[in-house]
């Protein structure tokens, strides 16, 4: 879910404090920002439904699995 990609992005973040690493905290912050806005909620809500429609659904939510890939992590 949303919430456990940020909670994944932010224990990353809070791992960059180099200078050189500056740019991709930054970068990981925007992510953080849009996977809170309202308007990513409501297109990530449409994509659930959808995917309930077709019989697509997995364990791992969209917001987490891209978390993972992006940092790395082992998938459940």
């Amino acid at each position: 879910d949303t919430d456990r990609a940020l909670v994944l992005l932010e224990e990353y973040c809070k791992k960059l404090r180099k200078p050189e690493e500056q740019q991709l905290k930054k970068a990981i912050r925007k992510v953080m920002g849009i996977f809170k806005s309202s308007l990513f909620q409501a297109l990530l809500g449409s994509f659930k439904k959808k995917a309930t429609r077709h019989g697509t659904t997995s364990h791992t939510s969209l917001p987490a699995a891209l978390a993972c890939d992006v940092l790395g992590c082992l998938k459940d």
